[in-house]
């Protein structure tokens, strides 16, 4: 099973291949797009992306969150994984928040996506999708962003470094943002319980 990235969005608008194609070249960027032949440019469930040179990079899925159907099971999933995740108040925001999906958008990348000027393509694809859809991102053994993309709830390993974009909300239900070193244990502990760690970077 590889690894996933996920814009979960709370507008579900239709969005052609052409599109995709269009914002990757405003980036400089070309992709190849394989779908079904049953499914057209604005009806498709599964997109495989390749880069220029013909490699798959990604398979991209379109989950709507409808009951009985993928989408609301992987909903329903997130809330149960949560729970018990760090900090609290981002766990029940996002509880909540769930509520509001309407559509998955799951990128569930192949080793070739991190080769050099890959992972550009999956990024820009991602993008343009979330700006379309509002909502926000996941990504597996990390956690979740907030609606601004700063990143909410840690799911990281133990072993992670790095310097990362996150907020926590205050006391008014506001989002601090600021940049912490993942690798510092201090920083971690006061990330955990919901607090702007010390020696941070506000932003």
């Amino acid at each position: 099973m590889g690894y996933y990235i996920r814009v979960l969005g709370i507008e579900d608008p239709v969005i052609y291949i052409d599109e995709l194609r269009q914002l990757l070249a405003a980036d400089g960027l070309v992709a190849e797009f394989e779908l079904d032949p049953n499914e057209t440019s604005d009806k498709w469930t599964v997109l495989d992306i390749l880069n220029g040179k013909g490699e798959p990079l990604v398979q991209l899925e379109r989950n709507p969150v409808i009951e009985g159907e993928l989408g609301q099971e992987e909903i329903d999933e997130f809330k149960e994984d949560i729970q018990d995740c760090k900090p609290k108040s981002a766990a029940k925001w996002l509880t909540n928040y769930f509520d509001k999906i309407k559509v998955i958008y799951a990128f569930q990348t192949l080793n070739a996506a991190f080769e050099e000027g890959n992972f550009e393509i999956i990024t820009a694809i991602k993008e343009g999708i979330w700006n379309k859809t509002k909502g926000i991102l996941q990504a597996d053994h990390e956690g979740f962003s907030n609606e601004d993309g700063y990143h909410i709830l840690w799911q990281f390993s133990d072993d992670v470094s790095g310097h990362w974009s996150c907020a926590v909300r205050n006391r008014l239900g506001k989002w601090d943002r600021f940049v912490m070193d993942l690798g510092d244990l201090t920083q971690r502990q006061e990330f955990k319980a919901g607090k702007v760690p010390a020696k941070t970077k506000r932003l």
